[in-house]
């Protein structure tokens, strides 16, 4: 059992006969009357995204998510494909499911997210070591580095190595 004096970002919980993951939160302490947690989940089996008020120190049971050790294979069609390197079995999972998806590279070690024995996320590590492609536009000037995206199929001058936390957003 948790409760939301436990929230963060990235909190698997149990609500509703479903699994969610926390997204974003706010615990907000009015002048006149008692504190709550305004909170947006995402389903992590539908997608969709809710926006919920929990009072504060409201209690939910937490999700018991089990993780696996995959290594990533390759992707088909709107699937990417995973193998388990003990059993050798396949894991197929939506592209849409997968939040990190632009992280992903080819045999990358990752750790696959599951509920009920069905896949529901794909955990990749904090920081990664990925070439960035540099334009010539960001080479003029010291203070106008632009790269073009990471490990961009473009027109390339210069490549550099650069160590990426996969919180940020490549877009």
């Amino acid at each position: 059992m948790g409760s939301t004096n436990d929230f963060k970002i990235g909190l698997t919980i149990e609500f509703e006969d479903n699994v969610w993951k926390v997204i974003e939160f706010l615990h907000v302490k009015p002048g006149k009357g008692s504190a709550f947690v305004r909170s947006k989940l995402k389903n992590l089996q539908t997608g969709s995204t809710l926006e919920k008020t929990w009072k504060a120190g409201e209690n939910f049971p937490d999700a018991q998510v089990d993780k696996e050790e995959m290594q990533f294979s390759y992707i088909d069609g709107e699937e990417y494909v995973f193998m388990n390197l003990e059993t050798y079995e396949e894991e197929r999972i939506q592209a849409s499911d997968i939040d990190k998806r632009d992280f992903i590279k080819d045999d990358m070690q990752l750790v696959v997210l599951k509920w009920r024995g069905k896949p529901i996320d794909v955990q990749v590590p904090k920081t990664m070591e990925l070439k960035v492609p540099i334009s010539l536009r960001s080479l003029v000037g010291r203070h106008s580095r632009r790269p073009l995206g990471l490990d961009a199929p473009r027109i390339m001058h210069r490549l550099r190595e650069n160590r990426v936390a996969s919180r940020q957003n490549l877009s």
